[in-house]
C-alpha cells in the first residue's frame, strides 16, 4: 500500500544559517546541448551571473542544470529535442558538485538512436532514474514563464506546487506519475464499459495514490506557510504570500485520518461511476486541486493582484521555498533565476541581492544588461555568446 505522509506533522527541521552549507555546481560540462557543441565552466561558491543578447544561450545553460533534477528541466522540453542541430541526436550535461554526500559527479543524457531514452549516472555509474540525484542536490528555479501562474490554470499551479514538493520529498514525483496513470487506467474501464470488478481493483489503488498525493501536498504546504510566517521581514520589498490548498480530499484530510479519507474517497469514486463515465473523466480527486496564493497584508488573491505584485509574490514564494529546502535538508540547494532581476525596479532589485546573500545558496542569475547586476557583491560574471562562454576578469 502506497502510505501518505503525516499532513499533520508540519514540524520542520531547525533553521539553517544563512552562511551554513550550500550545494554547489563546481564544473559544468555540456556535449551538443542546445546551442553548445561544448563548453565548460567552472565557478565558485557564487553568485553566477550569465550576461549576454537574447538568443545567446544563457536559458540554456540553466537548463542544463535544472535537468540535474528529476523532470524534464525548467523549460519542460522532450528530452529528445535538447540535442544540438543539427547533429544525431545525442547530449550530454554533466556536473562535479558539491552535495548532501559531499563531492560527486553527475551526468545526464541520451545516446543517438536511443528513442527518448535518458541517461542517468553517479560518479560515472549508470543510476535507474534522474530521481537519484535528489540523494546529492536539490535544483529550484525561477523563470519568466511562471510569471502568468496566479491567472493561469489550476494545472499550472499543481505543477508548480508538485516541483515545491519533489524538493523536499524525492518520492513524490513517482506518486504522481503513478496517480495520473491510475487515473487513465479508471476512465478507460468507465469508457468501455469495464466490469465492477477491475474497476473496484483500478479505484482501491487509484484512493491510495490520491490519498498519498495529497497529504504530501498539504504538507509541504503548511511547511511553506510556516516557514513564510517565521521569516517575516517588514524591510523586505516581496510582499507576504498566504498559500492554501483547495480541495475536496484535501478539506478532508484536515479533518479525518488518511486511511479513513481513503474508504471516503475509494466510496465516492464507485458512487460516482455513472456521472464520470459520461464526462469521460474523473470529476473528484487531487487531480483538480488547486494551489491557492494572496497577498496577505491586502488580503487580495494574487490573481487580482498588478502584474508587479504578481512578480513580487512569486519570488518571495521562491525564496520561501529555498530556505524551506535548506532548514530541511541542511545545505541550501541551487536557485536558478531565470530574467528574474530584469524587470524589478531598484528597489526590489536590491532587496532581492540582500535576500539571496542571506540564503547563502550558489545563484546562478541570467541578464541581458550587465548593469542589472551592479548591486550584486562577489559575483562571478560570464559573458554569453552564442555557442560560446567566457570568464569576464
Amino acid at each position: 500500500m502506497t502510505r501518505a505522509p503525516d499532513a499533520a506533522s508540519g514540524a520542520a527541521a531547525p533553521a539553517l544559517s544563512r552562511t551554513g552549507p550550500r550545494a554547489l555546481v563546481r564544473k559544468l560540462i555540456l556535449t551538443r546541448f542546445r546551442s553548445y557543441g561544448s563548453a565548460q565552466l567552472s565557478v565558485d561558491q557564487g553568485p553566477i551571473v550569465l550576461s549576454g543578447p537574447n538568443g545567446a544561450g544563457k536559458t540554456n545553460l540553466l537548463e542544463a542544470i535544472s535537468l540535474l533534477s528529476p523532470g524534464r528541466g525548467l523549460r519542460r522540453a522532450a528530452l529528445d529535442t535538447v540535442a544540438q542541430h543539427p547533429g544525431d541526436g545525442s547530449w550530454a550535461v554533466a556536473a562535479e558538485i558539491e552535495g548532501i554526500c559531499g563531492p560527486a559527479h553527475l551526468g545526464t543524457g541520451m545516446d543517438a538512436g536511443a528513442g527518448g531514452a535518458r541517461r542517468c549516472r553517479i560518479e560515472r555509474e549508470s543510476v535507474t532514474s534522474a530521481t537519484a540525484f535528489l540523494d546529492h542536490l536539490k535544483v529550484v528555479w525561477l523563470t519568466p514563464d511562471m510569471d502568468g501562474l496566479f491567472i493561469g490554470p489550476p494545472s499550472d499551479r499543481r505543477r508548480f506546487l508538485d516541483r515545491l514538493v519533489l524538493a523536499v520529498d524525492g518520492t513524490h514525483g513517482t506518486r504522481v506519475n503513478a496517480l495520473e496513470r491510475a487515473l487513465r487506467a479508471r476512465n478507460r474501464l468507465l469508457e468501455e464499459g469495464g466490469t465492477a470488478r477491475f474497476l473496484d481493483a483500478v479505484e482501491r489503488e487509484l484512493a491510495e495514490l490520491a490519498i498519498a498525493v495529497a497529504a504530501a501536498r498539504l504538507e509541504t504546504v503548511a511547511r511553506l506557510a510556516a516557514e513564510i510566517a517565521a521569516d517575516r521581514d517588514t524591510s523586505s520589498p516581496f510582499p507576504l504570500a498566504a498559500i492554501a490548498l483547495d480541495g475536496n480530499v484535501e478539506r478532508m484530510l484536515s479533518d479525518a485520518p488518511a486511511l479513513r479519507v481513503e474508504d471516503s474517497y475509494r466510496a465516492l469514486l464507485r458512487d460516482s461511476r455513472p456521472r464520470d463515465r459520461a464526462a469521460g473523466r474523473t470529476l473528484e480527486g487531487p487531480h483538480l486541486s488547486d494551489l491557492t496564493v494572496a497577498h496577505a497584508e491586502k488580503a487580495l488573491p494574487a490573481a487580482r493582484c498588478s502584474t508587479g505584485e504578481q512578480k513580487s509574490l512569486l519570488i518571495g514564494l521562491a525564496l520561501s521555498h529555498a530556505r524551506l529546502v535548506a532548514s530541511m535538508q541542511g545545505l541550501a540547494p541551487i536557485v536558478l533565476l531565470d530574467d528574474v532581476a530584469a524587470y524589478l525596479d531598484a528597489e526590489r532589485r536590491l532587496g532581492l541581492f540582500a535576500a539571496l546573500a542571506r540564503l547563502g545558496a550558489q545563484v546562478w542569475m541570467t541578464g541581458a544588461d550587465p548593469s542589472v547586476f551592479a548591486g550584486l557583491d562577489g559575483a562571478r560574471r560570464f559573458t554569453v555568446s552564442p555557442g560560446s562562454v567566457v570568464a569576464e576578469d
